[in-house]
């Protein structure tokens, strides 16, 4: 093309007439040689019940909207959580061993063959990186609560073998360190922050703070959806990102250099939820749903036509409002006050009513309402159920703010359910979601001046969520101590178990409920649609 107009160039003071033609000729070319470009409605799709804006799952932007929902087969975990709550090791990354000693220790081996979809080897240098991220979370912006329980991670940087080293009397959740969507391309967010690999070593090493600066705003904000950058999100698992829509969707393409076994389906769209399904299914063939925000309209009228199966349960998630600590929150007492005039069973029911899923109310932290160990609880958490309006009144006069990812007519409802219970003790409850709801923006870690919330409304894995505690096991005596300890401190209010509703298109096989951080989605790279 560049010679041939040259060429035309030089013989500008030739006939306009036959350069005109020429043009016209190469363009028409042109178009015919351009593949036509594949629209994100063209492949199944896949709705989601939350907003799709990162893909790190450590960040707090990534807990605030669930990102495992779609990172879980683009970074996965060491080890997958499966539908019946059990562990699954993925031994395509990693494999770990536990040492006994006074201090609990995991050996993790890394698969010589696993790499980035770019080529570049997974090394513990991707896991080290995970792990100060945690450790300096107001640094990074993360939110990885098990980090905390981390003494040390033994690392020679670019070996595939690494030792995390626990604090006395922790670790007994190890299996959830590391988990979907924390594990992120060392070596891409380096070369993002103009920083070499040996600067990169000799920075997380160092614990070197100056040095780390850009690097961990490329590791907060570089995974944003909003402002997608395939270079540095190179993937490690079955699927790579493609591509993000116009409207928040997100393709998911085979990832070619997956070192494991390659996905089912070729190509597939996560829709978020703030998409419109009706518009969504009247366009491309939404093929799973997550509708537990009780968008399950559209799935009714496609009884007649194309009935899905649906399944719907109350998760194994809690539904939590997370508290700043500073602010109206910035003391203990202050609360457990708070705490005092929530009610939880009003909580439940407002839940319950705008998804269509009956769920239990819940003042346990450390384990989910629907948890068969919850009993060995119940006289620790349970009394902190329902109103004590003698209690609040000492908050009487202040303004709570409580914010959450919406817009969510679900959540809207709970915060309704709060405000009305905390209103005779002389609390006002203020629903703030218009001006977000990521606890980037709550009172304790938003920067000075940026606060919008005093609490979020969110979804929380208890079994991962409340890293402090000295948990060394899963044993009733340990868990009492942490949940009692828990409830001393009052970081977070336990509210009711997740409603989950899952729609499913009987052609696709090997569809899984599973009601976790990762969602339905959990084994998203095994799914065959038979259209037979």
């Amino acid at each position: 093309m560049r010679t041939s107009k040259r060429a035309a160039t030089q013989i500008l003071g030739g006939i306009a007439a036959a350069m005109m033609t020429w043009t016209i000729a190469a363009c028409g070319a042109e178009t015919q040689d351009a593949a036509p470009q594949a629209a994100t409605t063209d492949y199944p799709a896949y709705l989601v019940s939350s907003p799709l804006a990162t893909s790190n799952a450590g960040s707090t932007l990534g807990a605030s909207t669930n990102a495992q929902v779609l990172s879980g087969r683009v970074y996965p975990g060491v080890y997958t959580p499966g539908p019946a709550g059990q562990m699954i090791p993925n031994t395509d990354l990693a494999t770990a061993q536990v040492l006994p000693g006074e201090n609990r220790q995991v050996v993790y081996t890394i698969s010589e063959e696993a790499k980035f979809s770019d080529g570049v080897e997974i090394t513990c240098t991707d896991f080290l990186l995970t792990y100060k991220a945690g450790q300096m979370s107001g640094l990074f912006g993360s939110h990885l609560p098990l980090m905390k329980q981390v003494q040390n991670l033994e690392c020679t940087p670019g070996a595939k073998t690494f030792t995390v080293v626990f604090e006395k009397n922790m670790g007994g959740r190890w299996r959830n360190l590391f988990g979907p969507g924390e594990v992120l391309p060392a070596h891409s967010i380096a070369r993002k922050a103009g920083m070499s690999q040996q600067q990169l070593t000799n920075a997380l090493v160092n614990n070197d703070r100056p040095a780390l600066v850009d690097l961990a705003r490329v590791w907060h904000e570089g995974y944003n959806l909003d402002s997608f950058d395939s270079e540095l999100q190179v993937s490690a698992g079955p699927y790579r990102i493609e591509k993000v829509g116009e409207q928040g969707e997100v393709v998911l393409a085979r990832n070619e250099s997956y070192y494991g076994d390659a996905a089912g389906i070729e190509h597939l769209t996560v829709w978020p939820s703030t998409a419109d399904a009706q518009k969504i299914n009247e366009s491309a063939h939404i093929r799973v749903a997550d509708v537990s925000n009780g968008n399950k309209q559209w799935v009714e009228e496609q009884e007649q036509n194309h009935p899905y199966d649906v399944y719907s349960q109350p998760g194994a998630l809690t539904d939590t409002l997370a508290l700043g600590d500073d602010g109206v929150f910035a003391s203990q007492e202050a609360r457990g006050q708070f705490a005092a005039c929530v009610d939880q069973a009003a909580v439940a029911q407002a839940s319950s009513a705008a998804s269509g899923v009956e769920v239990p109310p819940t003042a346990t932290y450390m384990v989910g309402a629907t948890d068969p160990l919850r009993n060995q609880l119940a006289d620790i958490a349970d009394p902190h159920l329902g109103v004590d309006v003698t209690i609040a009144e000492a908050l009487r006069g202040s303004t709570v703010r409580i914010g959450y990812m919406g817009p969510d007519q679900r959540k809207a409802d709970m915060v309704e359910a709060i405000r009305r219970s905390c209103e005779p003790a002389g609390i006002t409850v203020v629903d703030v979601s218009a001006e977000g709801g990521d606890m980037d923006s709550l009172v304790g870690t938003a920067a000075p001046g940026t606060e919008k919330m005093d609490a979020v409304l969110r979804a929380v894995d208890p079994v991962a969520e409340y890293g402090e505690m000295e948990l060394e096991n899963t044993e009733i005596p340990a868990l009492r101590n942490a949940e009692r300890q828990l409830w001393e401190e009052i970081p977070a209010i336990p509210l009711a178990a997740q409603p989950r509703t899952f729609a499913v298109d009987p052609a696709v096989d090997n569809v899984n409920v599973y009601t976790g951080l990762t969602g339905i989605g959990w084994n998203l790279d095994r799914w065959q649609i038979n259209e037979e």
